[in-house]
């Protein structure tokens, strides 16, 4: 096992790495000064498709310029090729396929009947978005302002962040010392905005089309719209390196940046391809140490949170499956990556992949289905429809019929080397056996060791989570008052007048719920986490507290009114 410490130590510069002297000298985790301050920029549906990355085509200066100052991951898959559920398992640390999450989304199930069924999933009750451990452990957390979370419709539970929401932005912390985790998310690349392909400014001639596409005008001004979208995403993440260095924060701030999936094309996005799975991941640190590497460990989008506590020098929590991969906790680098495919939209399936540094291993479990199952969404996609005109005019040649195909292999098995749009399958050549057999036993075993869903069917484990139908409610909170008046004997205070000093605590029958509470009367006030008994200062106070809980209905407010003399 490598050294955590000596890792990060090597990484940081001497003020952020100062956090692991300190901890290393008293043995404890607490709370140290000079942490580091982390920006996230995210984007939608964006495979390596970056000037960095080799794309010729591509006009990114900016994002070229960040990747020149920092580190360039080349090999990092994300654990599903669709939005949601890999996003789910980004802000937990685990896979959604662990969490119930797997399905996309949870407010599509039955959406095609006449009385569509909404739910959100029940995870686990030990499973925390990785923010909620940041904010226990003083990082002020903004996001800005995309979810899609699968345990929670918007506005998800006040514990995940400081601010979520599109003004969200670390400038708004109060104290300006306070280190913070921003998150931007760029949506100007989803696949949505490739639809109209009536005004397109690349060239469409000088675009690359893959095999698995059909060579005509319609193909080549999708993509070329697709490269636009990305020229503006250039100029997006231009802005904010720009602000973060207005406001002097560059000096101790370190910036990632990433896509949620692949291109959300045909093919890419929802598949587990590298085309689907494949994604940029750009990490720069405030000295530009290791600037202008590149870096090959496999890496899974599931290993984001997890690194980001072990840079914030928190401790990770032992249940989460991601790896992390970078501060004083990091792991050894990864053997395999593991992704999922689910119900997509109002059509079911399954498919598990797990991929290696040479070799792509997918099993469908429905082999009697066509490649292209029913997704209205996707279809409004000018290429997808381009294909089903050619598919059914008997105009596509080999390689494109694939994927139309009306039945899949049971497995499939890819040279990623040799064959990095993956055509040829090696499933049934003889002379890959060993590998396949090594590939479906990682598989077999990722699915048994991580609780994989995928086997229940979603209507029973729906009445698992929400019992007859009906969301779970979390319980009301109440308050603990430790004075000379009561020493903590009575639940369920609402407020008082107790002499000085006084602690006030908070607590929630709720298996698994987060308390958040405030002083502010606004309809909208900023919620703290609660994370430790309170010292209430001579004076009237008035506390509003609420218990959160992923997937059920959060608790009616309680309110104290509380005089100290």
């Amino acid at each position: 096992m490598i050294n955590r410490k000596q890792l990060l130590l090597s990484l940081l510069p001497a003020t952020i790495g100062s956090i692991l002297h300190a901890e290393s000298q008293t043995g404890k985790n607490q709370i140290v000064e000079n942490r580091p301050n982390i920006l996230w920029i995210s984007t939608e549906d964006l495979s390596p498709h970056l000037g960095c990355y080799g794309d010729e085509l591509a006009e990114t200066p900016n994002i070229d310029k960040l990747a020149a100052q920092g580190i360039r991951y080349t090999n990092v898959f994300t654990t599903a090729a669709i939005s949601a559920p890999c996003r789910a398992g980004i802000i937990t640390g685990m896979y959604q396929t662990s969490i119930g999450c797997m399905h996309m989304r949870t407010t599509s199930y039955r959406r095609s009947v006449e009385n569509p069924v909404e739910f959100t999933a029940v995870p686990p009750h030990y499973v925390k978005a990785f923010t909620e451990y940041l904010r226990a452990n003083g990082y002020y957390c903004t996001n800005n302002s995309k979810t899609d979370y699968q345990f929670a419709k918007d506005p998800v539970p006040e514990s995940i962040w400081d601010e979520c929401n599109r003004n969200a932005h670390y400038k708004n912390r109060p104290d300006k010392n306070q280190p913070f985790f921003a998150v931007f998310n760029y949506t100007g690349t989803h696949e949505s905005q490739n639809w109209d392909i009536s005004d397109v400014k690349t060239d469409p001639k000088k675009v690359k089309v893959p095999p698995y596409y059909p060579d005509t005008e319609i193909v080549r001004r999708n993509l070329a719209k697709m490269y636009d979208n990305i020229a503006v995403l250039d100029s997006v993440v231009a802005g904010l390196l720009n602000e973060l260095e207005k406001e002097g924060l560059a000096d101790n701030t370190i910036v990632f940046f990433w896509g949620d999936h692949g291109d959300g094309l045909p093919r890419a996005k929802r598949w587990l391809y590298d085309s689907g799975l494949n994604i940029p991941l750009i990490i720069r640190f405030p000295d530009k140490r290791k600037a202008g590497s590149v870096n090959n460990d496999l890496i899974s989008s599931v290993d984001f949170g997890p690194t980001v506590l072990s840079l914030s020098g928190v401790p990770i929590p032992v249940h989460m499956q991601g790896h992390p991969f970078l501060g004083s906790q990091a792991d050894e680098p990864r053997e395999y990556v593991f992704a999922a495919r689910d119900r997509v939209d109002e059509s079911y399936d399954m498919i598990r992949s797990v991929r290696s540094k040479d070799y792509l291993y997918i099993q469908n479990y429905y082999p009697n289905e066509p490649f292209h199952i029913w997704v209205p969404y996707l279809n409004r996609m000018p290429i997808m429809q381009e294909v089903m005109r050619l598919d059914a005019e008997g105009k596509l040649n080999a390689n494109q019929k694939k994927w139309m195909a009306d039945r899949r292999p049971p497995e499939e098995l890819y040279d990623v080397k040799a064959d990095p749009f993956q055509l040829n399958n090696l499933a049934e050549n003889p002379k890959y056996k060993k590998v396949l057999d090594e590939m479906r036993d990682r598989q077999k075993q990722w699915r048994e060791e991580t609780n994989d869903m995928g086997h229940l069917n979603e209507s029973e484990m729906i009445e698992q989570m929400w019992p007859g139908g009906k969301q779970p409610t979390t319980d009301k909170p109440y308050f603990i008052v430790n004075s000379k008046e009561d020493r903590g004997s009575k639940n369920y205070q609402e407020g008082g007048t107790y002499s000085s000093p006084v602690t006030l605590s908070f607590y929630c029958p709720t298996q698994g719920s987060s308390i958040v509470y405030t002083t502010e009367e606004s309809d909208k006030p900023k919620w703290k986490l609660y994370n430790g008994s309170i010292k209430l200062p001579k004076g009237t106070h008035t506390i509003r507290v609420k218990a959160v809980r992923y997937g059920y209905k959060s608790s009616e407010k309680e309110i104290g009114k509380f005089t100290i003399l």
